[in-house]
């Protein structure tokens, strides 16, 4: 049976984050051909971004203009969706497990009194029923839901569930809508980026993570170089950011970012299980480590027994020749 399903989109810096693009795709499956519906909030040109929903997927997309919306809150951004939320009466709602989804759709399950399947990896139609795949304990298995009754809520792991072909010839109406927040708790004064620039790590396609056993903050300027030929972004293990390598904006792990690259590649790091829950579902990983027990190779694909700093070079001089001779 068809459904309405809301997706709520996320931006950063002006441009949509790819795993709105994601949310979009699942929300095609829940809907089973009814209605997705796109709400946005956030600065930037709201009418371009939402435009880009509906080449994405959306039917139609809902853009919230207010003052209190231009940087997010928790307050602001749950007051305007769920007033959307409350016009629109949705049997779903999608949005992605980032760091704003883990922070807001909490809050807007409990008003809405609804269950929240949070981190899917995967959105399945078996038959009437819709079933999402996440994981537990911290990776080492996946329990499979399905909500049986009220709104269908998710929030899905970026770079999991492949977005639709952009297509331009979609039509759908975008239209901004004034919404009234009150009561607002945090006042956002400034925002101090630490994080470095270039691909987001959540998202990257391909991530070159370093360990201890890069010795220095220098020793990540060859992991730098490997990735930037790959088209890729640098992360790192618990380890390297104890250490004062690297800041922890990089840190993939347990206790950091959870990722699934199409590439990872693993340069002096051990693999103690903390940092292995933020990458086994990777889908191609390499390893590079001098010790031939270190406990990576055992999730590794491909693994090389080597000093990193004699390995990562001639990695990048053999991918640039590639490059030249394609």
């Amino acid at each position: 049976m068809s459904k309405k399903v809301l997706v709520i989109g996320e931006s950063r810096e002006g441009s949509l984050r790819n795993v709105t693009f994601e949310a979009i795709a699942a929300a095609n499956i829940i809907s089973d051909g009814g209605e997705v519906v796109g709400v946005l909030c956030g600065a930037g040109d709201m009418e371009a971004m939402g435009q880009e929903m509906v080449y994405h997927g959306a039917t139609r997309v809902i853009t919230l203009a207010n003052e209190e919306l231009k940087t997010y809150t928790s307050d602001g951004f749950s007051q305007a969706i769920f007033q959307v939320i409350e016009d629109e009466s949705p049997e779903g709602i999608v949005m992605g497990h980032t760091a704003i989804g883990k922070d807001l759709t909490p809050k807007l399950a409990s008003k809405l009194e609804s269950g929240l399947i949070s981190d899917a990896t995967e959105v399945v139609a078996e038959g009437d029923k819709i079933v999402f795949t996440r994981p537990i304990y911290s990776g080492k298995a996946f329990e499979k839901k399905e909500i049986t009754d009220g709104v269908v809520f998710a929030t899905i792991r970026p770079n999991n569930i492949p977005a639709l072909e952009r297509n331009e010839e979609l039509a759908g109406e975008v239209s901004a809508r004034d919404v009234d927040i009150q009561n607002i708790r945090t006042i956002i004064k400034d925002i101090i980026r630490k994080s470095s620039e270039g691909v987001d790590l959540s998202e990257a396609k391909v991530i070159v993570a370093g360990g201890r056993g890069v010795k220095s903050s220098e020793g990540f300027e060859p992991l730098e170089q490997l990735a930037d030929v790959l088209g890729g972004t640098v992360g790192a293990s618990r380890g390297a950011c104890d250490a004062g390598y690297c800041d922890y904006s990089l840190q993939i792990g347990q206790t950091g970012k959870v990722v699934t690259p199409d590439l990872y590649i693993a340069c002096g790091i051990s693999g103690a299980i903390q940092h292995l829950a933020g990458m086994s579902n990777s889908k191609v990983i390499v390893a590079i480590n001098k010790d031939p027990e270190a406990n990576i190779f055992n999730v590794a694909d491909y693994g090389i027994v080597g000093d990193l700093f004699d390995v990562v070079p001639k990695l990048v001089e053999e991918i640039k020749q590639m490059k030249v001779n394609a």
